[in-house]
């Protein structure tokens, strides 16, 4: 909690509109209710770049970063697999195609702002049961089976995001937003709207962090200790697919996330399901929090797409996972 607060003070204070770390503090301790607000000392500019563009856009990040990252956990706690995502499941392709979709007809407004995540909640779902699908034999999933096919989903549905951008004409540059991922041009209604997905996502997973402690076992030892075990699989693959559905229907495709962020929270505390996931929703707001800092600072005035930040250190990431797999001969990890 403390490493998150220093992030969002340091993303809070840099950035590319040239105000002074003083006068963005300034600014920000003159919009406490008790405060007059500052109208004399500060331009309308300066006050809307630090309270409607800065910090809806940390605050976003680190709400992105823990949805994933919970997803992430659940995905990992219910099928066994330290491999498995949002992204390697093709999940966040899924929801992505939903989007684009519906940005591709016109119809972000049929029921609101609610729209979006909706139908990408409802196509992640619908992909997240064909990777199952494909990876079943014979009563049974195996780990290389279910990221294979994970990744035959996510080329498919990315092809199929790349026809719908080749159909398009005025809307291009939002569809193509979802490909690359990025927080620019997100406001405080994206912010409210992804707050109710993680007060619903997270208490569900805790909840469940005793019953992923005893899947470790193996299913047919987790029922003996009392564990439903179909019923605990659905409600956490469901609230696992909503929090990406959400994540994804404002920030786009971000992958990594939820693979590289429980992986390193599980190294620091162990395997307790009830410790991995608080912490991998402060971790994952820190991660998604520092790599969108990199992407609107780095290449200063231009901005780096998110997903292409994540990628660079996730990528990386998944492969020397592959490669402890294969020095421990294809054994779990």
């Amino acid at each position: 909690m403390l490493l998150l607060a220093v992030s969002m003070i340091v993303s809070l204070s840099i950035g590319t509109s040239g105000l002074t770390v003083g006068k963005v503090w300034g600014i920000l301790i003159h919009q406490l209710p008790w405060m007059n607000g500052g109208d004399e000392l500060y331009s309308k500019g300066e006050v809307a770049i630090v309270t409607q563009v800065r910090l809806s856009r940390v605050l976003l990040a680190v709400l992105v970063g823990s949805c994933l990252a919970l997803a992430g956990t659940g995905f990992q706690g219910v099928l066994r697999n330290p491999l498995a995502d949002p992204y390697t499941l093709g999940v966040a392709s899924g929801s992505s195609v939903g989007a684009a979709f519906i940005i591709l007809f016109g119809l972000q407004m049929a029921l609101g702002m609610w729209t979006i995540p909706l139908v990408a909640f409802l196509t992640g779902s619908i992909t997240l049961f064909g990777v199952f699908w494909l990876s079943r034999s014979k009563g049974a999933m195996h780990i290389e089976t279910l990221i294979l096919s994970g990744v035959i989903l996510q080329a498919f549905l990315g092809a199929f995001v790349s026809f719908m951008v080749s159909l398009s004409q005025g809307v291009v540059n939002q569809i193509l937003f979802w490909l690359m991922g990025s927080l620019a041009m997100r406001n405080w209604d994206n912010v409210y709207m992804l707050i109710p997905f993680l007060v619903i996502g997270f208490p569900v997973l805790l909840f469940y962090g005793q019953s992923l402690n005893l899947f470790v076992l193996g299913e047919r030892h987790a029922a003996h200790a009392g564990v439903r075990v179909e019923r605990t699989k659905l409600i956490v693959l469901i609230a696992s697919t909503l929090l990406t559905a959400a994540a994804v229907s404002v920030s786009g495709v971000i992958g990594f996330v939820g693979l590289v962020v429980p992986h390193l929270i599980r190294l620091l505390v162990g395997p307790d399901y009830r410790l991995i996931t608080p912490l991998a929703a402060i971790g994952g707001g820190i991660f998604v929090l520092w790599a969108d800092t990199l992407a609107r600072n780095a290449l200063s005035p231009r901005e780096i797409p998110l997903g292409v930040v994540t990628a660079l250190i996730g990528a990386p990431f998944f492969a020397y996972l592959l490669h402890l797999r294969k020095m421990n001969g294809g054994g779990r990890l």
